[in-house]
Formats: structure tokens, sequence, C-alpha cells
């Protein structure tokens, strides 16, 4: 659901990190803190670069799982949608007010396919992945029963080594028993090459995506043969969407970390061989942290521990300092080396998170500052839609 009208009834530092009109510095913490102009520039950037390459972006929801974040993208980037990993997500979107939602992954549980065939019913348009036949005939039997349609993209598995199939003859047997099915629509192809976003090198990434570019290239062939057009040919994220966008073959990016940014994905360099953080997109997401003991003269210890963050792709970065560095955590306590002693009880840091996805997932709220007050506050509308 969208942030409350009201924030009468929520106490600071119980219900919410802060208030829309606080001060920046009377922000409770730890939380997440989103700097709104460049998270605005951010998204409004992609939107120009998708237009520019001739393709539609749909934005992936996995990574913030805000509806009010997937709102500002469409206003302010133009995305067509949004895209989300589990029915649960694609629930919240819809009663949200997106009306386009892709789960761009198989649903084969027998309740969560029934839950999918009534996402229409709130006014969206359901989309989801599917890479084996028997799939076919339990999503048709949930959308005729519901009297919904269900579209549906075949997945290719280009080289992530997940989900999808690998052969250009299964694509065309699954999306002719999609095509044939009751209540279904054959909708395209869905072809993310996961595995490698975040290899460093510009070179390295395309010689994957030129895999990926042949792999869905044939694909496509194939099924025009059989009379079968792709509405979506869906894939592409921060770390490789210019391949897909000017492939000729791709017509809908699916990039979710550009929007905030991540110490991880920051990492990766671009063609020149600079750091995607230094110029093609901005910091705009930071989990704020205080420092809460200084006992040790060398090193401050900070209220962001792995209860605040995920670490599984490293430890956040502090933004925008050298003299200091987040050198180790534990449940509730970040270690920050201070070798100078420069941090006092009480200073406030930015950290950049190593993983912006599941770091998001484990907090209730974003705190949208701007001009050092707090400007909105929104649920993480998503957050343990899991299931």
């Amino acid at each position: 659901m969208n942030a409350p009208a009201t924030f009468e009834n929520l106490e600071v530092g119980f219900d919410v990190p802060a208030l829309p009109g606080m001060a920046e510095a009377d922000i409770q913490t730890p939380c997440l803190v989103l700097d709104l102009d460049a998270l605005e520039r951010n998204v409004e950037k992609m939107g120009q670069l998708a237009r520019q390459m001739g393709v539609r972006h749909r934005v992936h929801g996995k990574m913030h799982k805000s509806v009010d974040v997937a709102l500002l993208q469409e206003k302010l980037g133009g995305s067509c949608g949004v895209c989300c990993q589990k029915v649960s997500e694609a629930e919240v979107f819809a009663r949200g007010g997106i009306k386009d939602v892709l789960v761009s992954n198989q649903v084969r549980d027998p309740a969560k396919i029934d839950r999918l065939a009534r996402l229409p019913k709130l006014g969206a348009r359901a989309i989801c992945c599917v890479d084996d036949l028997a799939n076919v005939a339990d999503l048709s039997a949930a959308a005729a029963r519901h009297g919904t349609q269900i579209e549906c993209l075949v997945e290719i598995d280009c080289g992530a080594g997940r989900c999808g199939v690998t052969r250009t003859s299964d694509v065309v047997e699954i999306a002719k028993a999609i095509d044939a099915a009751e209540g279904l629509r054959f909708a395209g192809l869905q072809a993310y090459q996961g595995a490698m976003q975040h290899l460093d090198e510009y070179e390295d990434r395309k010689a994957k995506i030129d895999v990926a570019v042949a792999m869905v290239r044939d694909a496509v062939e194939a099924l025009k043969a059989e009379g079968l057009e792709c509405d979506i040919v869906g894939g592409g994220g921060t770390g490789s969407y210019y391949f897909e966008g000017n492939s000729g073959v791709y017509n809908e990016l699916q990039c979710g970390s550009y929007a905030f940014m991540d110490a991880d994905y920051g990492r990766i360099l671009d063609q020149d061989g600079n750091r995607i953080d230094e110029g093609e997109w901005e910091n705009a997401l930071f989990i704020l942290t205080s420092v809460m003991s200084h006992a040790k003269a060398d090193k401050a210890i900070v209220d962001a521990g792995l209860k605040a963050q995920s670490v599984d792709s490293g430890l956040p970065v502090i933004f925008g300092r050298t003299d200091v560095e987040y050198v180790k955590c534990s449940d509730e306590h970040g270690v920050v080396a201070d070798p100078d002693g420069r941090l006092k009880v009480n200073d406030k840091l930015r950290l950049v998170p190593g993983h912006c996805d599941p770091t998001c997932n484990v907090h209730d709220w974003y705190v949208g500052v701007r001009d050092g007050k707090v400007e909105v506050v929104w649920p993480v509308s998503a957050r343990g839609k899991a299931y």
C-alpha cells in the first residue's frame, strides 16, 4: 500500500525513524535514507536512456519493494510497469496502483497460481515466466476458473544457469502450448543474464551478453516462423542495459539497482574504465547510522550491524569520507576504524550498503531527505513478501 495519508498516530523512534518536516539531524538510526535529488536524477536518466535506445523500461520492484518508488519511476522515468520475483510482491504493486506487473519467475504452487490468476481483478496486467510445459495447463486452468488472462513469457537460460530453457526448439514448443491454452496469452521472452551483472570489466560483461543476444535472436526468428510475435523481449540489468537496449532484439529493460546503487555495483567499470558510481549513477540509498561508543581510541562503534543490512556482497562503504572505514560488524554493532580519532559519540554516518536489495528488505521505512529536511517517509511496501 502507499504511504499513510497521516502520521498522527506514529511515534518517532518506535513506529517510524522520522516524520516529514523533521531535520535530517534528528532522524533515528539505523534506518534507510534516500537522497531524493540523487534518486530523481537517476530515475530521469534511465528513462531518457531507454527512450534514446527505443526500448521500454520495466523497473525491478524486488530491489526497493516500494510502491512509492515504483510510482516515482513511472512518473519521472516513464516506466511501463514493474517486474518482481514473487506473487505476493506482485499483489502489493497491483494493489498500490501499478497496472502492468510481471512476475519474472516461475509460478508453480497451486495456491500461488490461483493468486496470480486473480491479479487482473485488481486492475493489473498479469505476466509470468514459464520454462516447463507442465506449468501451462495449471496456469490455464486457474485463469479459466477466474475468467481472467495470464500472459506468459518463455524464459531462456542465457547464461545464468538458473531457470529457463536453453534450446530454441523448447522455446517454440512451450510458446505454442501457451498460445493454444485457454486463458493464457503468449507475450514473448524473458532472457535476463543475471550471472554477469557484477563482472567488473565492461568487455567481460559484453562477451556474456553477446551470447545471450544470439540465443534470443534465434528464438525470436524461430517463433516468427511459427507465426508467433513477441510483445516483450525482456532482460537487462544495471550492469548491462546498454548491451540489451542497443541489441535490436530486446525491447524491455529490467534494471533495478541503478535507482539506489550499492557498493558492489559501484565497483564495476564502464566502457572508459570508470566506476559506474563515479558518473554513470549516483548513490541515492544510505544506511544512516550513529556512533554509539568510542571507548577505544582508534575505533568507533556504530548502531548499524548485521540486522540493519546484508553483507553478502561485502561490507558497506562510508559515503564521502576516506579518513574512517567500516571494517567489521556483528548483530547490532558496526566497527569503524578511526585511527585519527575524528569521530565522536552521536556523530552520524551515511553507509552505502554492499547489496541494496536484501538490505532494503530488512527495513520498514525509507526516509526521503532534501536540503537537510525530511520530505517524505515511505513504507517498504512489500517487505517480507517472499511467497
